[in-house]
């Protein structure tokens, strides 16, 4: 295909289909690198993968990247999560906001990317994927109603925490109703006067299958719920009063999973690699 040729068809695709800037997919991902390479995996995310990996791809609009420092880990529950083995497994986070209606599109490009640059030795090896999944959105629940930054400001504004939480209901129905009990009632009541600002709810989508080998096939995807509280506070300042009890949210309706606390990561630095451990 010619220079020319590909120009063009960049300026085709353009022209047609969805292109607002609501959050209608995510890709959220939890990994752990491996003992004693913890610089090296940092350092391969943050010059290179986060780039050219995920922000360089079409319709991935927002990214960002999140870590749980030793203390931040020891606030996991519950001891024996489904999500992650041990529970404190996995203290880098990813999330980033995909164009509502443009999934298959980005997938067909990230598993191209993907491919190679596994070829050209530009993946890390020395990691493990917990819990990485793309997630279609639910909707958000907000504490302030209309003021306030929107869910695709989310992962831009400047919050001080995050929050990734995971429950599993017995089947397709139950989560629905998990779902509504948790917009209508439960996040409403929890959020009124809290650090949090809002929570996104997403329900993960199955990997390709041609996806790279060292990422499982997602687990859950009609019988679970993924959310992500976004925290105006360090989640290390409120936790007790605030948060302690996130294991208890949809009881009788779901089981939680996995709550796990992160703040920001600081582009561009190895800041918080010296505290994983």
């Amino acid at each position: 295909m010619s220079e020319e040729t590909r120009s063009e068809t960049y300026a085709e695709l353009a022209s047609v289909g969805p292109y607002g800037v609501r959050p209608g997919h995510a890709l959220i991902t939890m990994v752990e690198p491996h003992p004693g390479h913890e610089y090296a995996y940092n350092r391969w995310y943050e010059d290179d993968h986060y780039y050219a990996g995920a922000m360089a791809m079409p319709w991935m609009y927002a990214g960002r990247r999140w870590v749980a420092t030793r203390e931040l880990q020891d606030l996991r529950g519950p001891e024996k999560s489904a999500v992650a083995r041990p529970v404190t497994a996995g203290c880098y986070l990813s999330t980033y906001w995909i164009t509502e209606g443009r999934y298959d599109d980005h997938m067909k490009w990230t598993v191209g990317i993907n491919k190679r640059l596994n070829r050209d030795a530009r993946v890390h090896q020395e990691r493990t994927h917990v819990f990485t999944a793309f997630q279609d959105h639910e909707t958000t629940v907000y504490r302030d109603g209309a003021a306030g930054p929107r869910d695709f400001h989310a992962l831009d504004h400047p919050y001080a925490g995050l929050i990734l939480q995971v429950i599993d209901s017995e089947g397709p129905a139950e989560r629905s109703e998990l779902l509504e009990r948790l917009r209508t009632r439960e996040l409403p009541r929890r959020l009124t006067g809290s650090p949090a600002a809002m929570v996104t709810i997403f329900r993960p989508t199955p990997l390709p299958g041609d996806r790279m080998t060292y990422v499982k096939q997602v687990e859950g995807v009609d019988t679970r719920l993924t959310l992500l509280w976004f925290l105006e506070r360090d989640p290390r300042e409120c936790w007790t009063e605030h948060f302690a009890d996130l294991e208890t949210l949809g009881a009788g309706a779901g089981r939680v999973e996995l709550v796990a606390p992160f703040i920001p990561t600081v582009p561009g630095t190895d800041r918080y690699v010296d505290e994983l451990r």
